[in-house]
C-alpha cells in the first residue's frame, strides 16, 4: 500500500508542469562534472608537489621542518578518497577541503622558503615547476568557482517549488559547497607593515 501511494505521489508530482524533474538531472550532472574537474587539478598539483619538494631539497637541506610538512600535506591530502559521493557527505567534504588548504598553506611556505635561495630562484627546473604550480592554482581556482556555480543552480532547484516536491519525491537534498574557513579572519583588513619605525 505504501509503495503504491509513494508511486502515485512521484506520477502526480511528475505530471506538473515545470516540476524540475529533469533540470534535477541536468544540475546533478553540471555537479558531476565540475567536482570532477575539482578533483584533476588537485591530482594536477599533487602530482607536481614532489618534483618541488625534490628541486627545493637540492638547493635547501637545512630547511627540512617546511619540506615535511609539504609532503606530509600531500600525504593527507592523498589518503582522503576523492569520489563523486564526496559531495554528498558534508563532514567527508569538511575534511577534504581542509586537507587541500592544508596543503596549500604548505606550498606557500615552501615558495617563501625559496625566496631564500638566489641560485634556486634562478634554476630553470624550480621556475618551471613554479610556473605550473601557479598555473594549476589558478586552474584549482577556475574550476572551484563552476562547481560553487553548479552547486548553487542545483539547490536553488531542490529548493524552489515545485520542483522542490519532486526532490522530495525522489531523494534530492542540497549539496555541500566550498566555504572559507574563517570568515572572520579574513574579513579584517591586511596590516600593512614595511618594516621602518614611527619616530
Amino acid at each position: 500500500m505504501k509503495t503504491a501511494s509513494m508511486l502515485f505521489a512521484a506520477a502526480l508530482v511528475l505530471s506538473l508542469p515545470g516540476c524540475g524533474y529533469n533540470t534535477l538531472q541536468s544540475t546533478d550532472e553540471q555537479i558531476k562534472s565540475a567536482w570532477s574537474e575539482v578533483l584533476n587539478q588537485y591530482q594536477r598539483r599533487a602530482d607536481l608537489v614532489p618534483n618541488l619538494v625534490a628541486t627545493v631539497q637540492g638547493f635547501a637541506n637545512q630547511e627540512k621542518e617546511v619540506l615535511t610538512r609539504v609532503t606530509e600535506a600531500r600525504a593527507r591530502v592523498g589518503a582522503i578518497q576523492a569520489t563523486p559521493e564526496l559531495v554528498e557527505n558534508p563532514e567527508a567534504f569538511a575534511k577534504f577541503q581542509a586537507a587541500q588548504g592544508e596543503l596549500s598553506g604548505a606550498l606557500s611556505r615552501l615558495l617563501v622558503v625559496a625566496e631564500n635561495y638566489p641560485q634556486l630562484k634562478s634554476d630553470a627546473n624550480f621556475r618551471d615547476l613554479q610556473a605550473q604550480l601557479e598555473g594549476t592554482e589558478n586552474r584549482i581556482e577556475v574550476a572551484r568557482n563552476r562547481y560553487i556555480k553548479a552547486v548553487q543552480d542545483y539547490n536553488v532547484t531542490v529548493r524552489s517549488f515545485p520542483s522542490n516536491l519532486t526532490a522530495m519525491a525522489f531523494g534530492y537534498k542540497t549539496k555541500a559547497n566550498f566555504a572559507v574557513e574563517n570568515e572572520r579572519e579574513i574579513a579584517k583588513p591586511p596590516k600593512v607593515d614595511f618594516g621602518q619605525k614611527a619616530k
